[in-house]
């Protein structure tokens, strides 16, 4: 059952003519005792509001246009050491990124909680802990477990994906800023971002809603992109953007070899706990138009034994 908060959202929604909203897996408690009061403030639809946002601890902003991304790999490059995909039909988290209303964004807003041990050129390498150390010392062995799962990296471990995600994009989220915590608990903010980033990643499971149309991983079959995105949208009332990779088209007008899945939404209250409104990519895909996509299968030593 709703409770009083989460029925006044979906009744701001529907006075806000929102028709399709994506619900959270389960609303639950806030992680940390400071995200009590975003629960009894009127709630903002990110990106669509007209006056100022009042307290950006229970808003996203100015990266209200939040982005859950994903991949489709087909290897890891570290299988020799276990780090395997987690089936043939699953994709994987990429991340949980604050665009700005316009589309443009900002990285690496936070030097001083840059955990990242290869970050982009121009940002230092941080050398201590990895955060996995942080999940652990939270006693959080379920969020490690599903992180090590469905939260795979290409090519180095996956602790140093999930410290590129958090130093690159969450520190441009204003719902995570450390003043927002009160207490604040030494890393809270991490552990409730990946948090928020599997809660978001459960909203949109891409291999089933391609599925739902007959659409699946094949080394025979291609597809076409309008295909790809009309299989979305009928799930989440959005055109997801579709990211290639590999040969382009005969035609030159994009890749051909499917591995990126982008959602776009607004967010109706805080990134960790609100609403996702799901809409249209902002963002040209990069795959060909007009030409054959393939889907390709994961090869076999790449994925987990059941």
């Amino acid at each position: 059952m709703l409770g009083f908060v989460a029925l006044s959202s979906v009744l701001i929604l529907a006075k806000l003519g929102v028709a399709s909203i994506n619900l959270p897996p389960s609303l639950g408690a806030p992680t940390f005792q400071g995200d009590w009061k975003c629960f009894f403030e009127r709630p903002v639809l990110s990106c669509q509001n007209t006056t100022a946002i009042k307290d950006t601890c229970c808003s996203p902003t100015p990266g209200g246009l939040v982005l859950q991304t994903q991949f489709w790999d087909i290897t890891t490059g570290l299988e020799v050491h276990g780090q395997l995909l987690p089936d043939n039909s699953t994709w994987t988290i990429h991340g949980l990124w604050p665009d700005n209303c316009d589309g443009s964004f900002t990285q690496y807003c936070d030097p001083t909680r840059q955990f990242d041990p290869a970050p982009d050129k121009g940002v230092t390498p941080y050398t201590g802990p990895g955060v996995d150390t942080f999940i652990e010392s939270f006693g959080r062995y379920d969020l490690l477990e599903f992180m090590q799962t469905y939260w795979i990296n290409q090519g180095a471990p996956n602790k140093n994906f999930w410290a590129h995600e958090f130093s690159k994009h969450a520190t441009c989220f204003s719902t995570y800023d450390t003043a927002c915590y009160k207490p604040y608990f030494n890393h809270a903010e991490v552990i409730d971002f990946f948090d928020s980033v599997i809660r978001a990643y459960k909203m949109f499971p891409t291999g089933e809603f391609l599925a739902s149309a007959g659409i699946v991983p094949s080394n025979m079959t291609a597809y076409k992109l309008a295909d790809l995105q009309n299989a979305v949208k009928a799930h989440t009332g959005g055109i997801p953007f579709f990211g290639c990779t590999g040969p382009t088209s005969p035609n030159g007008d994009g890749r051909t070899i499917l591995n990126e899945a982008w959602h776009f939404n607004h967010v109706l209250g805080t990134t960790q706990h609100g609403f996702f409104k799901t809409i249209d990519s902002t963002t040209n895909s990069t795959c060909t138009p007009t030409g054959d996509i393939r889907y390709l299968q994961r090869a076999p030593s790449s994925v987990r034994q059941a």
